[in-house]
């Protein structure tokens, strides 16, 4: 059972890395520049997240899945909270460029991408829609904590939690499945062709990022390792451990432990490029993550799957 997670794990991993090859040629061929990473991390953040969102609750109105798209969004919201303390204790340097992509890269995983297709295979189009709910509540606390934590409180405003597209969009995807409004074919499709950029292009970024960084350099740093075993190892389990002791079982605990249990998000360097943090040790702990990831997602998600 590990060897078909690890086979499938090890798939989504592979497409990362042929996506973030593309951003890596790019940047030494100099078809991208500074500029270019950041007007298309804004791209990403205000427009295509949302889209995610808004495509993945194009669904008729169930009340069974309303509630248990409730508990997982419950679920999420403690493993946030879990996340940030967490990250808060271990990370504390005097260095704030560093600290802050340390702390935002281990509290944020990769649930998009990295989550939404195995918890398809898994469990099928329901993984998808508790999937969608654990990003939502991703997309809640990047556009607040994260902003905070990557930006400082100078960024971050009432107006910024409640107009943010992330927030905006959560809000429009879930008023959309309560009362279950199909959107027109004339909207509906460019929602969908946008969604469909949520993989590419923030991998091309950290690609990009990734051609003018130290690698070799990178991987020395103590803190960064740290950081990966926080976000791939220590945080899952204790967050995992915690939800089955309360007596979360089935879809939705696998649903979070596939969330959970992914790497370091690529939001990581898309905010780092936008408030002017360490992007080389961004880069870093994304690609570090994500490679490890390989294992760690597999044997976390196939022991849960056997217990739940």
């Amino acid at each position: 059972m590990i060897f078909d997670y690890l086979t499938a794990v090890g798939g989504q991993v592979l497409i990362l890395f042929i996506l973030i090859a593309v951003g890596y040629i790019c940047g030494l061929a100099g078809f991208m520049n500074k500029d270019t990473a950041k007007n298309i991390t804004n791209i990403v953040l205000y427009f295509v997240t949302p889209c995610v969102i808004i495509d993945a609750y194009q669904v008729d109105f169930d009340p069974n899945i309303l509630t248990n798209l409730g508990i997982t969004a419950l679920c999420a919201i403690g493993v946030h909270i879990i996340s940030i303390i967490a990250a808060s204790l271990v990370f504390r340097g005097k260095n704030i460029n560093k600290r802050a992509v340390l702390r935002f890269g281990t509290i944020f995983s990769n649930c998009g991408f990295m989550s939404l297709p195995l918890q398809q295979a898994i469990i099928g189009k329901e993984g998808v829609l508790y999937g969608a709910a654990f990003v939502c509540i991703f997309n809640i606390f990047l556009w607040s904590y994260g902003v905070v934590c990557m930006g400082g409180k100078k960024n971050f405003s009432k107006k910024t939690l409640f107009l943010n597209p992330g927030i905006l969009g959560v809000a429009a995807a879930v008023l959309l499945f309560i009362f279950s409004i199909r959107l027109p074919s004339v909207i509906a499709q460019p929602i969908s062709y946008l969604a469909g950029l949520n993989t590419p292009l923030p991998m091309i970024i950290v690609g990009y990022y990734l051609s003018n960084s130290k690698m070799k350099e990178g991987l020395k740093d103590k803190y960064a390792w740290t950081a990966a075993i926080f976000r791939l190892l220590i945080l899952p389990i204790i967050c995992i451990c915690l939800l089955y002791l309360i007596g979360l079982r089935g879809n939705i605990l696998i649903t979070v432990a596939i969330a959970v249990s992914a790497p370091s998000a690529a939001a990581t360097t898309m905010f780092a490029a936008k408030f002017e943090r360490d992007t080389e040790l961004s880069v870093n702990m994304v690609s570090l993550s994500t490679i490890f990831s390989i294992v760690t997602m597999s044997c976390i998600v196939a022991i849960t799957n056997m217990v739940a």
